[in-house]
């Protein structure tokens, strides 16, 4: 990562989205600097795709705003667009064009001029290691191949930000490796900044330099995935992990009055528990069979980014929330943005 006193590559300023009395986003403040891969973590619902939908100019905030390279994302949106990608979790993209036509069309729509589109076509289909797929109809490739395809789409206009919503959901393990290879190479080999949505707790931890911990349209928490891990165990607190057989959905309510618990919350048939006394693994064992829990297994664990995601919010990740869509997008071209202009 690059560090830089400059003025940060994003920077928001109490960036707001309201859908009727709905807060999607509620006043974030970020700033990340150039060539930092930056990690949304949260739920769905959690206001990370209208967050990124508002700096990728595709909605407009309701209040605050925000500037991307130095350029306000609603009296400067045509000059933002010019400097972002975007690898949206809906592959654009169509079946009966090869990869190479694909990529030909939308750098043709971002204006790239003619005679560099066929050497950076080449440059970005060996990046991801689809040379000898280039000329091969999309409806023929895996999901792992058609996404390969979908980030490099957002490369064609060599943008300086690339904003990645949920980039590996639904890929195989081999695939998702892949583009995990990607995001980092094109951090440390080209300097790209990137905003990267997940919920996946794994791959936020192996890709992001920081990561803002969103829920209910706030950051809660943000930090390095190693400071925020070494927050929850901080003044001596244990994670417990207790593997109950068959729980009731608020099994861990019995345990959030018991004393020298910090947080508990459920997933599924797991109940996380942080504790702050050292006697206090006993007495939690204790709380669940007293009140009828069967204990599968009970361990001491090393905090895990899911363990930071249920000390600031008290539940899991897969805990949903209703994020409304937006009520329309700006612009033309893919996704709603209008590529034009000079290519950077």
């Amino acid at each position: 990562m690059e560090n830089s006193s400059s003025t940060p590559m994003i920077q928001t300023f109490d960036l707001s989205k309201k859908f009727d009395d709905f807060v999607a986003v509620d006043k974030i403040n970020l700033s990340v600097q150039a060539g930092e891969i930056y990690g949304f973590l949260g739920p769905n619902g959690a206001g990370k795709s209208t967050a990124i939908r508002m700096l990728t100019t595709l909605t407009m905030p309701t209040s605050g705003t925000a500037t991307i390279d130095g350029y306000d994302i609603v009296k400067q949106s045509e000059e933002v667009r010019e400097v972002v990608g975007l690898v949206s979790e809906k592959m654009i993209m169509y079946d009966r064009l090869t990869a190479r036509e694909n990529l030909r069309l939308f750098a043709k729509l971002y204006n790239v001029p003619k005679n560099e589109i066929e050497g950076r076509l080449d440059e970005l289909l060996a990046t991801v290691n689809m040379t000898k797929w280039a000329d091969e109809k999309i409806e023929k490739f895996s999901t792992g191949m058609k996404q390969r395809i979908n980030v490099i789409r957002a490369l064609v206009s060599m943008p300086r930000v690339v904003f990645m919503d949920e980039p590996t959901l639904g890929l195989d393990p081999q695939s998702t490796a892949d583009i995990r290879h990607l995001i980092q190479r094109l951090r440390d080999d080209q300097g790209i900044t990137i905003i990267l949505t997940t919920h996946i707790m794994n791959e936020a931890d192996i890709l992001c330099d920081r990561i803002g911990v969103i829920d209910r349209g706030k950051i809660v928490a943000e930090d390095t995935p190693s400071n925020l891990k070494a927050k929850i165990v901080e003044k001596g607190n244990t994670v417990i992990n207790l593997e109950l057989v068959n729980p009731p959905a608020d099994a861990d309510s019995k345990f959030k009055t018991v004393d020298g618990v910090i947080s508990a919350a459920q997933t599924e048939n797991l109940v996380k528990v942080i504790i702050n006394k050292d006697d206090a693994y006993q007495t939690v064992v204790e709380a669940a069979l007293k009140n009828g829990l069967k204990i599968h297994n009970a361990s001491v664990a090393m905090p895990t980014l899911e363990d930071v995601f249920l000390h600031y919010t008290g539940r899991a990740m897969d805990a949903k929330l209703v994020e409304k869509p937006s009520s329309g997008r700006r612009g033309h071209g893919p996704h709603g943005m209008k590529p034009r202009g000079r290519i950077r």
